[in-house]
């Protein structure tokens, strides 16, 4: 049996945005996302790509058109769930606002039970290899945070999803985002995301700050061999961490996002964070999984950790650097 386990709202955020070469939304695999919210609800608005979870004689009915025990991630959410526990609920919670309305001014048959998602949830980890997860705060954390991906839209076509754009990855939640330049000059997610500052790791330009230097830190290098970021570690860590205390959003970009950028986003977490190599490797790593910067910028992170720790403390000969 499969495990049961929450997923915080950026975590969600971070699968939606994957890619390949495309989208990984257009893999059928990768993701079933579920709504157990109420039908009104779920035709109010929901998080893209979300199913509705349907109900027969006030027992969960289990989507047909999924092969449950071949999904990569299988997350279920509600309205707020914040805990797996128990918790005072109504026994049945009816779905159509008529049945509501007959029920106003009738006391309420409640008791003990989890939370819609996390009942549901216990009854998929029977169906999956992978493990069920419960997003954290529900619709309504999610929906605040990123209402750009709420939608009316119940059905997906296999080319709609091909051409879904992903937006840039969250690394440090609400704060620093990992992208391409695309990404960058894109002003719908420019906007969404209140981006107040770029770090560019290319030779490309953008639209956006020219020629603010408090806003815009371009490190113009190729994406080759024989670049060099190293001395541009410091700086790109202090540019970043003043604007966190300024709380303004930083965009870290490169052409492609997988390489350059990654490398600039590790050093600053291991400087930030006071972390090896490896544990920072593994957090972004987690966050955008299409990550490679090439051998020699991991080997400059490797100049890196022993400059802020006086030593070297993590291998860079196993496979997945």
């Amino acid at each position: 049996m499969a495990d049961l386990l929450f997923c915080e709202p950026t975590e969600l955020y971070n699968i939606l945005n994957q890619v390949s070469k495309l989208s990984r939304l257009a893999e059928p695999n990768y993701l079933c996302l579920l709504d157990v919210r109420s039908k009104r609800q779920y035709d109010e608005s929901h998080v893209i790509t979300a199913r509705r979870v349907k109900k027969r004689d006030h027992q969960y009915l289990i989507p047909e058109s999924v092969d449950l025990e071949c999904v990569r991630y299988c997350i279920v959410y509600d309205s707020n769930t914040s805990s797996l526990e128990l918790s005072i609920r109504p026994r049945y919670e009816e779905e159509e606002e008529q049945e509501e309305e007959e029920k106003e001014g009738k006391e309420e048959d409640s008791e003990l039970l989890p939370g819609p998602a996390v009942e549901f949830g216990q009854i998929l980890v029977h169906f999956t290899r992978q493990p069920v997860y419960i997003l954290r705060g529900g619709y309504e954390c999610f929906s605040g945070l990123y209402h750009f991906f709420r939608t009316q839209k119940v059905i997906w076509m296999p080319q709609e999803l091909d051409a879904f754009l992903p937006y840039p990855i969250e690394i440090v939640p609400g704060k620093v985002f990992l992208g391409k330049l695309s990404q960058a000059c894109n002003a719908k997610m420019h906007k969404d995301l209140k981006i107040k500052a770029h770090v560019n790791i290319s030779l490309e330009t953008t639209p956006y700050f020219v020629g603010n230097v408090d806003k815009l830190l371009h490190i113009k290098i190729e994406d080759t061999a024989d670049s060099i970021l190293f001395p541009s570690f410091r700086h790109i860590s202090h540019f970043i961490e003043l604007h966190l205390k300024l709380r303004s959003v930083i965009l870290v970009f490169s052409t492609r996002g997988i390489s350059r950028s990654v490398a600039a986003v590790v050093a600053f977490l291991m400087h930030y964070n006071e972390e090896t190599l490896k544990r920072s490797w593994a957090h972004v790593k987690k966050c955008k999984t299409n990550m490679r910067p090439n051998r020699a910028l991991v080997a400059q992170l490797l100049e890196w950790e022993k400059a802020l720790h006086g030593e070297y403390l993590t291998d860079i000969s196993e496979p997945i650097y």
